[in-house]
């Protein structure tokens, strides 16, 4: 099965909907684009949640070492891991209150995907949510 992303449109529609993103592997250093990506997409509106167990805080928020340490619902969760970590996240995404799985710009794993969709989520993979916030606005 070769990976499928959601149209532009049911994009667009995830984004306007969606309130809150953890960001798994977000970085405190604002060269990194995970940081770069989360500061856009905060400063849009969006509650950003750091999930990185190697910082204390980014982006004046408190991160958490895992995705099942967040309290409430995620609507999405987005991904800056190595393509062969991502099958680790989705099983740990399976475990939370999630809707949207999402795996940044270059990134992609088969495994991850076919296993969430399989459970009947929405995977997005090898696209970056601040490039489709920005040309679904």
């Amino acid at each position: 099965m070769a990976i499928e992303n959601p149209s532009r449109e049911e994009i667009g529609a995830i984004l306007n909907k969606a309130k809150r993103i953890a960001v798994v592997g977000l970085s405190d250093n604002p060269a990194k684009a995970s940081y770069q990506v989360s500061k856009v997409m905060q400063d849009a509106g969006y509650e950003i949640i750091p999930v990185n167990p190697a910082v204390d805080n980014v982006l004046g928020v408190k991160a958490v070492a895992s995705l099942k340490d967040i309290q409430g619902h995620v609507d999405i969760v987005n991904v800056f891991r190595r393509s062969e970590q991502l099958f680790d996240v989705a099983k740990e995404f399976d475990e939370i209150d999630a809707d949207i799985y999402w795996a940044q710009l270059g990134l992609a794993n088969e495994e991850a995907y076919q296993f969430l969709k399989e459970k009947g989520y929405t995977v997005i993979m090898d696209r970056c949510i601040k490039i489709e916030y920005a040309m679904t606005r």
